[in-house]
C-alpha cells in the first residue's frame, strides 16, 4: 500500500526542524549507503551531532505518536533512526530497494515500512519527485512541505534529479507489528470501516463484530 499522509508536522514543527537543519553539517550521502545503493545514489545527509539528532528525533516521534493515519497504516512496532538528506541541483539517488535490516550501530531491526517526509515546499525546487513502482504501475510522489508518504520498503523507487532550488526530505523506515503488506492493507481498511462504526452506531451488534474481528485478526497476525 503506498499511503500519503497530509500535515504530519504542524506548521510550528516544521519550522523548527528546518530550523535545526539550516545550520547543519551535511555529508555525502554514499557514506551511509550499501554497495548497491552507493552505485546510484547522489545526495547529502545531516552529520549526525548527537544533541542535534536527539532534538529532531523527539519532534519526529512526538508528531507520529499522535498520528492516527500513520499508527493504522504502518502498526509500527519499532522504528530506525531517521536521515536527514538534501538535494541540491544535479543531485538524485537512482532505483534502489531499501535495506532489509536496519541497525548497524544500535539494535538490529527488520525494514518492513519505508516513509519519506517532505521538509520544502514543492514549488522550491524543480524535479525531485520521489517515484515508486506498484503493482498498478509507477506513481510520482511530490508533496507539500509537512507531509508524507509510506510504501512497502521492499519496492523499487528512485528520486528524480532536482533540476534547481533544494529539496529536504526525512527518511524513516519501520519495523511493523504484522510483517505482511497484503495484510497490514486489509487491517488498515477495516481499521476505517471500525472507527466510522464506533463513531456513528457504537452500540450495534454489527459494529461489535467488525470491533471484534479487527482485535483478532491483528491478535493473528501479529509478530508479537
Amino acid at each position: 500500500m503506498l499511503l500519503e499522509i497530509a500535515r504530519v508536522l504542524n506548521a510550528a514543527q516544521l519550522a523548527k526542524i528546518n530550523e535545526i537543519l539550516d545550520g547543519s553539517e551535511f555529508v555525502d550521502g554514499k557514506l551511509s549507503a550499501g554497495m548497491a545503493a552507493r552505485q546510484v545514489k547522489e545526495n547529502e545527509e545531516l552529520q549526525k551531532e548527537p544533541k542535534r539528532m536527539e532534538l529532531l528525533i523527539r519532534i519526529l516521534v512526538s508528531s507520529l505518536a499522535h498520528n492516527k493515519m500513520f499508527n493504522s497504516a504502518v502498526l509500527p512496532a519499532r522504528m530506525a533512526d531517521p536521515i536527514f538528506a538534501r538535494y541540491r541541483a544535479g543531485m538524485r539517488y537512482g532505483e534502489h530497494v531499501d535495506d532489509a535490516i536496519m541497525g548497524k550501530s544500535g539494535p538490529r531491526m527488520r525494514s518492513d515500512v519505508s516513509m519519506t517526509l517532505f521538509l520544502s515546499d514543492p514549488g522550491s525546487y524543480q524535479g525531485g519527485e520521489l517515484v515508486i513502482r506498484t503493482p498498478f504501475g509507477t506513481s510520482a510522489v511530490k508533496l507539500a512541505a509537512g507531509d508524507a508518504v509510506v510504501y512497502p520498503s521492499s519496492s523499487l523507487h528512485h528520486v528524480a534529479e532536482v533540476t534547481a532550488g533544494e529539496r529536504m526530505v526525512a527518511l524513516l523506515w519501520v519495523q511493523s507489528h504484522v510483517r505482511d503488506p497484503a495484510r497490514r492493507e486489509l487491517l488498515f481498511e477495516l481499521n476505517q470501516a471500525r472507527e466510522h462504526l464506533l463513531s456513528t452506531a457504537p452500540g450495534d451488534n454489527n459494529t461489535r463484530l467488525v470491533d471484534r474481528s479487527f482485535s483478532n485478526l491483528v491478535r493473528m497476525w501479529s509478530d508479537v
